[in-house]
């Protein structure tokens, strides 16, 4: 998939995760981009959901939306406003487990690093994102994540100071904060381990993982 598509796509749903939903307001003056993503909102909020999920329908669903259909589908056992939490989605099959943590780490790290994705409530999925890495066939990216997982664990009771709600801090917890480096080594991976389409094979080869009647 175009990785212009992909950081849109995930910059709508996180902001949709975090309760932005309304349209972006129109200007006289719209560049391409300005059009794609004023493009990309009204897809994204006007989307299927699906409430159940069999092999024909998972199937029916085409690539460039099979990962946001997954999780659509499992935000659905969750009431509108409810937080996720590490106790309700461990009770997930461990191929819904995979590709939830996994995509909410890629959407984080790629939108502000993995100080951005311990920062927010996300972080509490660290472990199982190694473990769903692991998964899908992404090694190169496990390890990295278990290596910043290390870091953040060593550095935790700093890093926690700067957590009091504000944007200033939170801007000031990158300043010498051991979790940058690896966010260029994050990206880099990219080139051999292309995350989104291992998911969606992941999916693909384990349909009954995502089943949901």
């Amino acid at each position: 998939m175009n990785k212009k598509k992909i950081t849109i796509m995930m910059l709508t749903s996180i902001l949709s995760f975090f309760g932005c939903k309304g349209k972006i307001e129109k200007n006289t003056e719209q560049t391409e981009m300005d059009l794609l993503i004023e493009k990309s909102f009204d897809e994204f909020n006007n989307r299927k959901i699906y409430k159940r999920l069999t092999t024909e329908i998972i199937e029916s669903i085409p690539d460039d939306k099979l990962e946001q259909a997954i999780m659509d589908n499992i935000d659905t056992n969750f009431k509108k406003g409810e937080p996720y939490t590490l106790d309700k989605i461990s009770k997930l099959t461990k191929g819904r487990q995979a590709v939830f943590s996994t995509w909410w780490l890629e959407a984080e790290v790629n939108n502000g690093g993995f100080n951005q994705f311990y920062f927010n409530s996300s972080g509490q999925f660290a472990e199982m994102a190694v473990s769903g890495l692991k998964a899908i066939g992404a090694e190169k990216f496990s390890k990295l994540t278990s290596k910043a997982n290390k870091i953040y664990n060593e550095n935790k009771e700093r890093l926690e100071e700067f957590d009091d709600g504000t944007m200033e801090s939170f801007s000031e917890s990158y300043k010498d904060n051991p979790l940058n480096d690896l966010d260029t080594e994050f990206y880099k991976l990219y080139e051999s381990e292309p995350i989104g389409d291992l998911r969606i094979t992941y999916i693909r080869n384990n349909t009954s993982e995502f089943t949901v009647e």
